[in-house]
């Protein structure tokens, strides 16, 4: 469960990317070893910075494995090997982290699809289920298809949406909701910088800073102890 919460704002990250059609570029070695740092000592935003610096790098790998399984799990997966490259990089060694998260992230992905291969009882949206009149291959999803309409990418965000919803209602008072909410973007407004969010409350950046590191803890050890996976 270690990273997890950090694993859902790679997902709205991710998203942000692909509306912005580009990637942050890649920070210089003073920055990186700053932030390797600040995460080590729990800070968030380091963390946050570290993963947003270096999601061109899962992309780009992913890439390597299209047509295996959907190009957004395989994102997703590779953003877990990445968070596990940033857990157990030692940035003291001198050592390149992005040739060390390279290989974190193909194991993951490659972890994966072998361990797909022997849960083959599984029912998939993209299943083949028989051909059309043409001879071309039907799956499942096909027979959900509407133009307007992506079944297996509503199913999944309607579900993560709702239970994460559920799990900060549950862990988090109203206000560290709203301040979440709004840092996040979770409630389908673009992420606030800590800066926005303390004009919004009228209070001071870093008091905002304090809420929103309390508020992360509080969720994550939610997580840990009720079990629940969101990935």
């Amino acid at each position: 469960m270690y990273f997890l919460f950090s694993l859902l704002s790679t997902v709205f990250c991710m998203a942000s990317f692909l509306q912005d059609g580009g990637f942050p570029k890649p920070l210089s070695k003073k920055d990186e070893e700053d932030c390797f740092k600040r995460t080590r000592a729990g800070d968030e935003e380091a963390l946050s910075t570290l993963v947003n610096h270096n999601m061109r790098l899962v992309v780009h790998i992913a890439k390597k494995y299209v047509g295996t399984m959907d190009s957004e799990d395989l994102i997703s997966i590779g953003s877990v090997g990445l968070l596990k490259a940033i857990k157990t990089f030692d940035y003291t060694k001198g050592t390149q982290f992005a040739t060390y998260a390279s290989r974190c992230i193909d194991n993951e992905i490659l972890m994966t699809l072998r361990a797909n291969k022997k849960n083959n009882c599984c029912v998939s949206l993209f299943h083949p289920i028989g051909t059309d009149k043409e001879g071309n291959e039907v799956t499942l999803l096909d027979t959900l298809h509407d133009e307007n309409y992506d079944v297996g990418k509503q199913i999944e965000k309607d579900y993560v949406s709702q239970t994460l919803r559920e799990v900060l209602q549950k862990a988090l008072t109203s206000r560290e909701y709203g301040i979440i909410s709004l840092r996040y973007g979770l409630d389908g407004a673009d992420p606030l910088p800590q800066r926005k969010v303390a004009e919004k409350y009228g209070i001071s950046r870093s008091y905002i800073s304090r809420i929103e590191k309390k508020a992360l803890s509080k969720i994550r050890a939610y997580l840990e102890k009720n079990n629940v996976d969101l990935t």
